[in-house]
């Protein structure tokens, strides 16, 4: 006889559990689309898309600080379809915001600094100096387009070309080293 626990047990149970409505099997996934890479560049992209990057710095003598930006328009495209013309592309956008960009900070750091000591009257002694520093500073920039254009020639003609100390550090960078 079973006890009255049981009893309970099995009566609140049911017999049979019925079955659950038939689910269709849910069909696999399409596959993804494959991504495909973009093509290697051949030598000759290669050379061509490293000299535009180092020539570049030409823009700049019409615009200020927009061939800055064509080297790194260059090096975004190109960064994953050649290590070569990332490497120029990037060197160049380096030097160009160094020698362009910060020749307009320097200068106006000379003469904000000049202007503020010209109140206290030993300003006045160093308007000369800022004279003379002025046109120093601004031989940077010049010294950049040549550098540029002889590191498109030489890329152009399949030869390594890097900026001095910026090059090696451009180099490490995008080896990790």
């Amino acid at each position: 006889m079973p006890k009255k626990d049981e009893t309970i047990i099995q009566q609140s149970v049911p017999a049979e559990v019925p079955a659950a409505p038939a689910v269709p099997p849910v069909p696999p996934a399409p596959p993804a689309p494959a991504v495909s890479q973009p093509a290697p560049l051949t030598p000759s992209e290669e050379r061509n898309w490293a000299m535009f990057a180092h020539m570049s710095v030409l823009i700049n003598l019409v615009t200020g600080l927009l061939g800055a930006l064509a080297a790194l328009i260059i090096y975004l495209v190109y960064r994953d379809r050649s290590r070569y013309v990332a490497y120029h592309a990037w060197q160049s956008f380096i030097v160009q915001l160094i020698c362009w960009g910060g020749v307009g900070l320097i200068i106006t750091a000379i003469w904000a600094i000049t202007g503020m000591l010209s109140l206290a009257i030993i300003g006045l002694l160093c308007i000369p100096f800022a004279c003379v520093l002025t046109p120093i500073v601004l031989c940077l920039p010049l010294v950049n387009v040549v550098a540029g254009v002889w590191g498109g020639i030489q890329t152009s003609q399949g030869k390594d070309f890097k900026y001095w100390l910026v090059g090696d550090w451009v180099r490490g960078t995008l080896t990790g080293e």
